[in-house]
């Protein structure tokens, strides 16, 4: 639906889901969420001129995570959905706009907003998650491809499982398991994949160590940077397969050395 900010939105209204194993961050994520309320026409079309170059501006800040704004039925109000980095983040995006135009000129625009502290989650996909995961997947990896593949192997039944980094109603990581063909029980990683204002404080990491965990009698094999994956207890595998090399990497009761291990055929899609 496109709404009077001039803005696609279509993923972004569904109820939040409560649970998951919550992940350990320096400083918590800012989430701002509530209502921008118009008294009359006049103030609605002024927030119709002014929202578009707000929400592109706040949404290109290094420490804007979401920033959705949606026009409910009733034209006079808008649906604010807000997640930042961490306090000084949101310091920095209300300073930016108290200076901008949006913040000089709709001061007479109620606002009803709720501010709270939040740590991403870590819990199974479920279905209204799909377009989270896909929109996370092509600003982590900059194309559509990783979102192309995690939709093949939903679609093929690959996805043997599928967890989300949630903060507060937003997908802000993403791991994904599929099955192996190979001697013994065997899964594939890939893809793993953190929002980009987020690197670097350890959901990934997180991500990794719930989907080994959740499967532990399984070979993992995953295809990345050793020096990253060594941490988990990845090691080099001695393995037939197209993507053999220095960065194929296996975990778990072993697979024997030189034995033909083959993906999913999605990855093969790409």
């Amino acid at each position: 639906m496109s709404c009077a900010c001039g803005h696609h939105h279509d993923h972004h209204a569904a109820p939040i889901i409560t649970g998951g194993k919550p992940v350990e961050l320096p400083r918590p994520l800012i989430h701002v969420s509530g209502q921008l309320i118009c008294q009359d026409m006049g103030q609605m079309l002024l927030a119709m001129e002014l929202l578009p170059e707000h929400v592109a501006l706040s949404r290109a800040e290094p420490g804007c995570v979401r920033f959705d704004l949606r026009q409910e039925d009733d034209p006079l109000v808008w649906q604010l959905d807000e997640l930042f980095t961490d306090e000084d983040a949101f310091a920095a995006h209300q300073a930016r706009n108290a200076a901008s135009r949006w913040g000089k000129e709709s001061a007479g625009i109620a606002r009803d907003l709720h501010r709270e502290s939040v740590v991403p989650r870590i819990r199974p996909e479920v279905k209204q998650d799909r377009a989270g995961i896909a929109a996370l997947l092509t600003a982590a990896f900059g194309g559509q491809d990783e979102a192309k593949l995690v939709d093949l192997l939903r679609e093929d039944g690959d996805l043997a499982l599928s967890l989300v980094a949630d903060a507060a109603g937003t997908v802000v990581g993403h791991v994904a398991l599929s099955p192996l063909k190979a001697e013994g029980p065997a899964l594939a990683l890939a893809p793993v994949a953190v929002h980009p204002a987020l690197h670097g404080l350890g959901i990934g990491a997180a991500l990794v160590r719930a989907a080994l965990e959740a499967i532990p009698d399984h070979t993992i094999v995953v295809l990345g940077d050793p020096s990253y994956y060594n941490r988990f207890g990845f090691a080099p595998a001695d393995l037939a397969s197209p993507y053999a090399g220095p960065h194929l990497m296996a975990l778990g009761p072993g697979l024997a050395a030189g034995s033909h291990i083959a993906h999913a055929k999605a990855f093969a899609a790409l």
